[in-house]
């Protein structure tokens, strides 16, 4: 049984529509800076080798020049066949030298981008994960970060060192003829041009693809997270079908971008070709009318293809860039999103919990106590099926109608007393999950405030606050690993003996005895590995070994049998002594001997007492009862 107040994150296994806008916000070179900053000690050193490089090409087609001259003139060459030997080898070592260290600062740029992508989206607040998929967040950090390597190892820095030989390249030209450099400059300015235009269009053809990529990973983790439902239903056909679309989307986007990107990479070959048939054909021509020596015109033929070459490198720059900054958009629009803690900053919090113990909180106040709230969750599009935010969390009863002005709570007011056992109970939808999801600070109140210890919620650490709650989900989750990873998720510092001890408490020492490999046995992908009944168990044992002061149980025993409910509702009893439980629960035997219960409907409390008060003043609760709670 489930709360259908809260988001649903489940799977449709039908084609949804494509939510995904076709661009994100446009990054600026600007933006780009920052990630190549980090590296300048590297990238100076490299356009330092950039211009040794450039140094070393320009210096050929003169020494060059020069041996034709002597060669003319009948003079010996002086050993400048040794210096252009030296000059090719150094350029080739230098220049192999240069593609490592772009390599790896490559490499660099994208573990960076990703380690801040993947800190910011695992701080990111509740709220974005209601309205995002998955797979297109996964995208983000796998393959637009990788775009930004291209920056360097496509030229991005080397086309410094290829500004340098251009220029270099031209004053030489104009020294050795004025006539032939400027028929040379004329069709280099026509290609510049033609691919400059080109290259800013495949900024934006760049980010359509990986917002694309995106929506495909999306569905894949869709399908693959739900393969054994979508077996089940018969639907694998039209999951493939579905997926297929989003792969063929990405490819025609993809080659878009190879489109225009074919048009852009012809254009220095294109330029060096015409370039030189002027250049042979006029040069020729002065050659022979005594214009020209022929050794100034092979060294103004060497300078121009050192002035092309470069010209390629600027070009594959220019697209390395807007393809960068096409895939940087989409990772700056997460970016920018304000994490839990900026919220926080943004609310100046005016104390801390410190420790275990309940330190710091006012020592005569309830545990807990909610302070006439109300709250209504986000909503994008109304009654939008593709729309995470309008699905319910009840897997059996669709959420009404509903928009942003609906508060899925009304009003709500009730206080926990220190060590006490509260059961929350009510129809699907009146908001019990809601509850427990504004207690671990998921989302905060739209009006009003939750208090823990008498302090707004609001006032405190997150981090320091949470440290204080045990929390069982509905659906227990069990993370994919061993079962020594789940028990310390939230307590690293647990011996061995005393996982093995909370397993032995909850009823799961078979689980131990069944693999040889005792806590290091492997759970599978969301725990596939264990029955319900055991995912669920071993949830509250990851609960019940950070021994926090408050236990929050969101219908924690819903798939265990009779014995097994028997047997944790007796280490619960166990482990809450001392401890303040919040129970929601759906069988009568978890709540009855609670000392309060709460009644909700519809987003109110309409009842609070013991079993045997509410049996008798509020109907609704004794309409609950007679049916074991089963709703």
């Amino acid at each position: 049984m489930t709360d259908s107040s809260t988001p649903a994150a489940r799977r449709s296994l039908f084609p949804r529509r494509d939510r995904t806008a076709p661009t994100g916000p446009r990054a600026t070179v600007r933006q780009l800076v920052p990630y190549l900053l980090e590296h300048k000690g590297v990238i100076a050193f490299v356009i330092v080798l950039s211009l040794l490089l450039a140094a070393a090409s320009l210096a050929q087609p003169l020494v060059v020049g020069q041996v034709i001259s002597l060669v003319e003139d009948g003079q010996p060459l002086d050993g400048l066949i040794w210096l252009l030997v030296i000059l090719v080898i150094a350029q080739g070592v230098i220049s192999g030298y240069q593609h490592y260290l772009l390599q790896r600062t490559g490499e660099g740029i994208v573990l960076a981008s990703r380690k801040r992508l993947i800190a910011r989206i695992l701080n990111l607040p509740i709220a974005e994960f209601d309205t995002r998929r998955t797979g297109d967040l996964v995208s983000r950090v796998g393959s637009d970060t990788t775009l930004l390597r291209a920056v360097l190892t496509q030229g991005g820095v080397e086309a410094i060192g290829g500004i340098v030989t251009f220029v270099g390249a031209l004053v030489a030209m104009l020294i050795l003829d004025a006539v032939l450099l400027g028929l040379t400059v004329l069709v280099v300015a026509i290609a510049l041009g033609t691919a400059t235009v080109l290259s800013m269009r495949i900024r934006e053809a760049s980010q359509q693809a990986q917002t694309k990529v995106g929506a495909l990973a999306s569905s894949v983790e869709r399908a693959i997270s739900s393969v054994r439902t979508i077996r089940a239903a018969g639907a694998t056909k039209r999951e493939i079908e579905a997926t297929n679309a989003d792969a063929e989307g990405a490819w025609q986007l993809g080659v878009r971008v190879a489109k225009i990107s074919a048009l852009v990479v012809p254009v220095a070959g294109i330029a060096m070709q015409v370039s030189f048939l002027v250049v042979l054909g006029v040069g020729g021509y002065r050659v022979a009318d005594g214009s020209t020596s022929i050794a100034n015109l092979v060294a103004f033929i060497l300078f121009l293809f050192l002035m092309i070459m470069p010209l390629g490198q600027i070009l594959g720059a220019l697209m390395a860039i807007n393809q960068a900054l096409g895939a940087l958009g989409r990772i700056q629009e997460v970016l920018d999103l304000p994490d839990e803690q900026q919220h926080d900053r943004e609310l100046a919090p005016l104390a801390v919990i410190v420790g275990p113990a309940n330190e710091g909180l006012l020592p005569d106040a309830p545990a807990l106590a909610f302070d006439d709230v109300s709250f209504a969750y986000a909503k994008t599009t109304p009654n939008d099926p593709a729309d995470p935010g309008n699905e319910s969390a009840d897997e059996h009863e669709p959420e009404p109608n509903v928009t942003d002005t609906q508060p899925v709570l009304r009003g709500v007011s009730f206080e926990v007393p220190r060590g006490e056992r509260v059961a929350l109970v009510g129809p699907s939808g009146a908001g019990k999950s809601t509850i427990l999801a504004l207690i671990e600070r998921f989302y905060d109140p739209s009006v009003g405030a939750v208090r823990l210890g008498g302090l707004d919620l609001r006032s405190l650490d997150r981090d320091d606050l949470r440290a204080q709650i045990g929390y069982v989900e509905q659906d227990a989750p069990v993370l994919a690993g061993t079962i020594r990873d789940n028990l310390k998720l939230g307590s690293p510092d647990a011996s061995d003996d005393e996982c093995e001890h909370v397993l032995r408490t909850v009823n799961l020492d078979r689980v131990l005895d069944r693999d040889p490999a005792g806590l290091d046995a492997q759970v599978g992908e969301d725990g596939i590995m264990l029955s319900g009944g055991e995912r669920q168990r071993l949830a509250i044992a990851r609960a019940l070994l950070a021994a926090p002061p408050i236990l929050l149980l969101d219908e924690s025993t819903s798939s265990l049998d009779g014995v097994n409910e028997r047997l944790m509702r007796e280490a619960i009893d166990a482990v809450s002594a001392g401890r303040t439980l919040i129970v929601i629960a759906h069988r009568l035997s978890t709540v009855i001997d609670s000392d309060r219960i709460i009644v909700l409907d519809e987003g109110r409390v309409i009842g609070e007492g013991t079993h045997a008060q509410l049996v008798e003043t509020v109907p609704l609760y004794r309409s609950l009862a007679e049916h074991q709670l089963l709703v």
